[in-house]
């Protein structure tokens, strides 16, 4: 028989929480119908449009070979920064098949490539915010699909102040190189 907790013992503010990360982190995996995101606390709601998913699939579509020959998934699964109050969705992330399998949230170190396509809503966080978190947490490369500037931007080799290699912005038409473990050219011609 479980015992409910009296009134006065239940926290009043976020901060008398023990464990106020953990908590924000589970209750968002726990939204009924919405996937949503926390970005430095704020919970956000994850609902692209679709010019946003024919985007992410022009380049899933383009990575689909060397996937295989990576035994890699693709798709935009829960990625956790734990430490930090953030909870993110990408728009698509490349991620070891063993790992995508029965696998919860991953971690961005685990990844392989993370893209991120910005809408009006979200834009400067695809820009500052997620820039400079996935870069603290390690994500190989991060490609940015900026369609209000029309261009592409791929981040890599991260370190303690953010990434420190930046290729871009490259306009749309312009192809984008993937270094290993994919050597391989984005087309970006139909993504405007």
């Amino acid at each position: 028989m479980s015992v409910q907790p009296e009134w006065h013992d239940v926290p009043r503010s976020y901060n008398e929480v023990p464990d106020p990360e953990k908590a924000l982190k589970y209750a968002i995996q726990h939204i009924q119908g919405d996937r949503t995101e926390i970005i430095e606390g704020l919970i956000e709601p994850v609902s692209p449009m679709w010019d946003h998913e024919n985007v992410a699939d022009l380049i899933r579509d383009q990575l689909v070979p060397v996937l295989r020959q990576l035994n890699c998934a693709a798709g935009s699964g829960d990625l956790d920064l734990p430490g930090s109050p953030n909870w993110y969705v990408p728009d698509l992330a490349v991620v070891p098949r063993d790992l995508a399998k029965g696998g919860g949230a991953l971690l961005p170190q685990q990844t392989l490539l993370i893209v991120e396509i910005t809408s009006d809503s979200n834009a400067e966080t695809d820009r500052v915010v997620k820039r400079r978190r996935y870069a603290e947490f390690q994500a190989p490369l991060y490609l940015l699909v900026d369609r209000q500037e029309r261009s592409c931007t791929l981040f890599s080799q991260p370190g303690e102040l953010g990434y420190t290699r930046v290729d871009g912005p490259l306009p749309f038409g312009t192809p984008v190189s993937l270094p290993e473990p994919f050597n391989l050219a984005i087309d970006t011609t139909e993504m405007g």
